[in-house]
């Protein structure tokens, strides 16, 4: 957060989901998404003041389970993706659902669930993004140009291109990708790239980083060993896929394992890290 010292904003529950809210303009916004098995789970939405260097807050419910990753809408402020645990026939399953935001939750500031609770401010459901036969869900990425009508889910080994339509409350499979290989592989996450007509995707599965080209969904590029451990090393790598043999950059300063990591607004200016070590960023 340029030269000010950083804030740390802790929380009340673990968490590991975070995202910044790009269709956001007025505010630098982050939505982080907290995992709880005894207690409804909770999207904090985040607002940095950065003339004052101060953090603000608002906390909204997310009662369908523990939130294991988050996204949100290029287009519209008030939608975002979550991919979450359930139990279902005595056994944990991972979902994944488009969800509106309460369209008065500006109106006041909820410190903590206890406020919500002669009013609470839930979610709304708009469409599930589900596919028992692709396998469990474990994210959900953007367009991030787009407008807010096509989004990428990782399940297991697939990669589902989704066509949104009538207001997000309906959705397609239009296309998938399958990660083939040795053993039983499984994307951990992804990101789908801004650059190249946004025709590009980036997948992580153990410690490689793959490219994919969403026009014939095919591999591009692999970088193996891109990390020590998982992708999940205390670390942040800075790569630059026109040459994979080593980073750019690597920041080093995490004690414990670094879960996310999201630029805000403004060129990436404002960087958020996700660390798992005392729930805080």
């Amino acid at each position: 957060m340029e030269d000010d010292a950083p804030v740390i904003y802790g929380l009340e529950f673990q968490a590991r989901a975070l995202t910044a809210q790009t269709a956001e303009t007025d505010a630098i916004r982050f939505l982080v998404g907290t995992q709880s098995l005894k207690f409804d789970n909770q999207i904090h939405i985040i607002d940095f003041d950065d003339e004052n260097n101060i953090i603000n807050k608002n906390v909204l419910l997310h009662q369908a389970g523990e939130i294991w990753h988050i996204g949100a809408s290029p287009a519209d402020k008030a939608v975002l993706t979550t991919c979450y645990n359930k139990t279902s026939d005595s056994r944990v399953v991972s979902c994944a659902a488009v969800w509106r935001m309460p369209s008065d939750w500006e109106t006041g500031s909820h410190e903590s669930p206890d406020d919500t609770a002669h009013n609470p401010q839930i979610l709304e459901l708009l469409c599930h993004l589900d596919d028992s036969a692709h396998g469990n869900a474990a994210c959900v990425l953007w367009e991030p140009m787009g407008d807010g009508k096509r989004v990428i889910s990782l399940a297991d080994n697939h990669a589902l291109l989704w066509d949104l339509q009538e207001s997000s409350t309906q959705a397609t499979v239009s296309s998938t990708a399958t990660l083939e290989g040795k053993g039983q592989l499984k994307f951990t996450s992804g990101k789908w790239s801004p650059h190249h007509n946004c025709s590009q995707l980036a997948t992580a599965n153990d410690t490689a980083i793959r490219g994919w080209d969403l026009r014939t969904m095919s591999q591009i590029y692999c970088i193996e060993n891109a990390h020590g451990q998982l992708v999940h090393d205390c670390k942040v790598k800075f790569w630059d896929v026109r040459n994979v043999q080593e980073p750019v950059k690597t920041l080093e300063e995490h004690s414990h394992w670094l879960v996310n990591c999201k630029g805000g607004r403004g060129g990436g200016v404002h960087l958020l890290h996700l660390d798992l070590q005392n729930n805080h960023f």
